[in-house]
């Protein structure tokens, strides 16, 4: 590892510990000295906005194709109660980011949040991986919009869309930050519609509106509740559950990202946290309500889901959405979600860029990345993040590569997943660690614009279990031993333990003091003129 002193803030620079003291180097504007005098970010996105950018970038292939998959590995209470508690997790960790983000509202939040109040080794680890994360699924977005469009014609060579769709995304994330909250914004309110729409479709067909005539809970008795996984008994129930939380936890990444967009929030004190309730409550309900309408009217044996598990299917074949139809004699309705399907997509890709390319801000905001980074355009758009996040991106023609480009593409994948319950529970550490710095400092709870409740339990809840489901992702690897399926099940973790204790290594950086944490900078404060604006931060 190569360190430039003209690349790379110096520690000193970015704030972060020296012997377990915290080093603040201050600007004119109260803020860091270099970051002041790089662009501005702009305070232009509507709380309308920052709901659908989290939308977007959580309901996608992996939701309306996934859910397949759960269904047949646990059964329909099963899945429903996996889907339930996944959901559990993830409000702990929005109502610690809502306290955050509220106090500190800054693009990329979560690295620079682990970098203040915990460990800056561990904030350089969950940004870096948070932001490959995103880049490596941008890469898949651009992929799957191919593989989907090849549903309608197979001679069409997927290089084709992964190119125009590269190039159109990568143009839009240069659009002034409004102009892309109002576009991700139609984009994800097709697939609100849909799954509405279908909530209202598995109503009727439920109800007796379709061939089958009267369905209600014959599935539920007929091929049981749970359903066994890999092995027998009550232990097969039990790991089908656990494999379904684990693709649950997956399926819900993404709602997050309300807190990456905080930095470019109107008046975020109340923006944040409206947005925060409404998209957890929104796709809380939107993903259980529809697991559970699933686990009515297809059973968890229905020979198609098991067909296109097995090929790995990723257009409307695969979906259960479109296997319901089938069931019920609609023949036409595949044809409308595979087009849903690359809204989805489209969608998810747009999220992709923004996000990744705010968190890479943020790590250079703190010191873990090239100073260049930091630098805006006279949109407030981070020009180099960008272009930077959105080259990862072609990594997406590894899969017109007839020798190994898939199996290395599908490994690049695995860290994505991971790389979002380590930004979970790094969020629940941040809680932690900014609760003990108010208390260090005096400094009441009282004045924060948004208080979760229960804290700092809650926090420790999410902590707890993130850690939990991100050693046992890979757990069906020790049941059916491959070193190959062990590494690309761990390799995220491995790559994650190496950023952390690598970044330790070279700076020897201590642990956060309380005492010492960073409470002020960035800090958007209660005067009214602030509390109005929607220019420059």
């Amino acid at each position: 590892m190569v360190k430039d002193a003209n690349e790379w803030p110096s520690p000193a620079d970015s704030g972060v510990m020296d012997g377990g003291v915290t080093v603040e180097k201050k600007g004119p504007t109260g803020g860091d000295a270099e970051s002041d005098q790089q662009g501005e970010l702009q305070r232009t996105l509507s709380a309308r906005h920052l709901n659908f950018i989290a939308i977007g970038g959580t309901i996608g292939t992996g939701f309306f194709l996934g859910s397949g998959t759960a269904l047949l590995k646990a059964g329909p209470l099963g899945c429903l109660l996996s889907y339930l508690f996944v959901g559990t997790m993830l409000w702990s960790v929005m109502v610690s980011l809502g306290e955050l983000s509220t106090y500190i509202p800054t693009a990329g939040a979560f690295s620079t949040y682990a970098t203040r109040f915990v460990d800056p080794s561990l904030g350089f680890a969950v940004g870096w991986l948070y932001w490959f994360g995103w880049a490596i699924t941008y890469a898949l977005s651009l992929s799957a919009s191919g593989l989907i469009i090849q549903y309608w014609n197979k001679d069409i060579n997927i290089g084709i869309f992964i190119a125009v769709f590269f190039v159109i995304f990568t143009l839009v994330n240069y659009l002034p930050v409004g102009i892309y909250g109002e576009l991700e914004m139609w984009l994800s309110s097709l697939k609100v519609i849909t799954i509405l729409g279908f909530i209202i479709f598995a109503i009727c067909i439920a109800a007796g509106a379709g061939q089958q005539g009267v369905i209600g809970f014959k599935h539920w008795s007929e091929q049981g509740p749970f359903v066994e996984h890999l092995v027998s008994g009550g232990v097969g129930k039990f790991v089908g559950f656990w494999a379904v939380m684990i693709q649950a936890s997956f399926a819900y990444q993404g709602a997050e990202l309300v807190g990456v967009a905080a930095g470019e929030a109107r008046n975020p004190k109340k923006t944040v946290p409206s947005a925060i309730r409404t998209t957890f409550w929104g796709i809380m309900v939107m993903f259980v309500v529809t697991i559970f309408l699933l686990g009515m009217i297809v059973p968890s044996n229905d020979p198609t889901l098991k067909d296109q598990a097995a090929n790995g299917s990723t257009n409307a074949k695969a979906s259960p959405l479109v296997v319901a139809a089938d069931l019920a004699g609609v023949p036409v309705l595949p044809h409308i979600i595979n087009a849903v399907l690359l809204t989805a997509v489209l969608s998810a890709a747009n999220s992709n860029v923004y996000s990744g390319s705010r968190v890479l801000l943020a790590l250079a905001e703190e010191g873990l990345a090239p100073k260049i980074l930091t630098k805006t355009n006279k949109h407030g758009i981070p020009i180099y993040a960008v272009a930077v996040t959105s080259a990862i991106g072609l990594l997406g023609f590894l899969n017109l590569s007839p020798a190994g480009g898939q199996e290395a593409f599908n490994w690049l994948l695995n860290i994505s997943g991971v790389a979002g319950l380590t930004t979970w529970g790094s969020t629940c550490a941040s809680l932690i660690g900014f609760r003990r710095a108010l208390k260090a400092q005096n400094v009441p709870v009282s004045d924060l614009p948004y208080i979760s409740k229960f804290q700092p339990f809650t926090a420790w809840y999410g902590l707890f279990f993130n850690i939990l489901v991100a050693l046992t992702q890979g757990f069906t690897v020790f049941i059916e031993w491959k070193t190959s399926d062990f590494f690309a099940a761990y390799i995220s973790l491995i790559l994650f333990a190496a950023f952390w204790i690598g970044h330790k290594l070279w700076y020897r950086q201590g642990f956060v003091h309380p005492a010492a944490a960073d409470l002020f900078r960035g800090r958007y404060d209660s005067h009214e003129e602030r509390d109005a604006a929607d220019g420059k931060v």
